[in-house]
């Protein structure tokens, strides 16, 4: 007669280290990682080279400690259960509200070129509040979808996730920030088609889109920002000369060919472009790098884009982020001024985007199929 016999062995527990270890998503802090790393090195060759002379080490060294800084917040919230992130949605909405509304009192601070008084001068510190804002709407947002999920398409609850998405970019838009206000629309819009709108109101909003866009170019768009969409469908006719920064960042990109200049080619190598190290870092990743490093930068973005596709709220903004960022300096969108994550010279984008991966690798780990709140 044949016996089964159990095995008397116990697995040994786990470690809550070695489980943490394990639920970290490492292709995707290491893709984040060398978007940063790349970001150092180029805003250091900016430096060395001369080629702004605005720029000045304190870019390079503002952005390795803000890496630091923003490794520092994922390594810690992607411990933290992301359902207690999210149920305290009282604390930190607040605050990010404040801080944004704080924007247009005398602490708001424009930044000399800039169309939008969208920063707080502290005086020993200057940050952006919408990125602080960004990343509440994303959470309270999620969480109203959760709990709105039966009811969401009944419309008095539409109504009002339509007011929870535009009080922030609404916000946003009165700064004049326009670029960061319609990357807050696109987050709101990619989260209610995740949370499966319906059709019907899909349908409306495309109905509605060229009402929308004749009230926009009508009442809330300025004289520059008109321009800068004119000179894109007829290039070549700008007297006043507002393509001049997209041209600069078009030459730049092909004056690195296929394999770049290099890192330490001199400032006569270099073509210098207004706000290189910021929103047209794309073109200076082109010239040093050449074509195979821009290929190189599109691939690890989209790398990053894919690994948190299911996050549909930092994907979104992401995404946007990387499309008008590049578009931008291609030519095929006009100048808005939003950052290329990762890569773009700025100490309080950079530690926001660190937060926002923070939070997917915190989903991720802590994910409760019955309760989703990224998905």
């Amino acid at each position: 007669m044949n016996r089964v016999y159990k095995s008397t062995k116990r697995e040994k527990p786990v470690s809550p280290l070695v489980s943490y270890w394990r639920r970290l998503d490492k292709p995707l802090i290491l893709a984040a990682l060398l978007c940063s790393l790349l970001s150092i090195i180029l805003l250091y060759s900016i430096w060395q080279n001369h080629i702004i002379s605005s720029v000045g080490a304190s870019y390079y060294r503002t952005q390795l400690l803000s890496c630091g800084l923003g490794m520092v917040c994922l390594l810690v919230l992607s411990a933290i259960d992301y359902h207690k992130i999210v149920r305290l949605w009282f604390l930190y909405a607040p605050i990010a509200l404040v801080l944004t509304l704080l924007t247009f009192t005398a602490l708001g601070h424009r930044r000399a070129g800039a169309d939008d008084q969208a920063w707080l001068n502290l005086g020993f510190i200057q940050f952006q509040p919408s990125e602080v804002l960004k990343l509440a709407f994303i959470l309270t947002f999620s969480l109203h979808l959760a709990k709105d999920e039966g009811n969401m398409n009944k419309p008095l609850h539409m109504l009002l996730l339509c007011v929870h998405g535009a009080i922030p970019t609404g916000l946003i838009a009165l700064q004049g920030d326009y670029g960061t206000a319609i990357v807050f629309a696109v987050i709101f819009l990619g989260m209610l088609f995740a949370a499966k709108i319906s059709w019907k109101y899909v349908l409306a909003f495309l109905i509605a889109i060229p009402a929308a866009l004749v009230v926009a170019w009508n009442f809330l768009l300025g004289d520059t920002h008109k321009k800068r969409i004119l000179v894109l469908l007829h290039p070549g006719t700008d007297p006043e000369n507002i393509e001049y920064q997209q041209d600069r960042g078009l030459e730049a990109l092909s004056n690195g060919k296929i394999f770049g200049v290099g890192l330490h080619a001199g400032k006569e190598n270099y073509v210098s472009v207004p706000e290189i190290h910021n929103d047209f870092m794309f073109a200076q990743v082109g010239q040093a790098l050449g074509f195979v490093g821009a290929v190189a930068v599109i691939l690890v973005l989209t790398f990053l884009c894919l690994k948190i596709f299911l996050c549909t709220g930092v994907f979104s903004m992401l995404f946007i982020h990387c499309v008008m960022n590049i578009g931008m300096v291609l030519k095929v969108a006009p100048v808005i001024g939003v950052p290329l994550p990762f890569i773009s010279a700025g100490g309080t984008a950079t530690v926001s985007m660190y937060i926002a991966l923070g939070l997917v690798v915190s989903a991720y780990g802590h994910n409760d199929k019955k309760y989703r709140v990224f998905d």
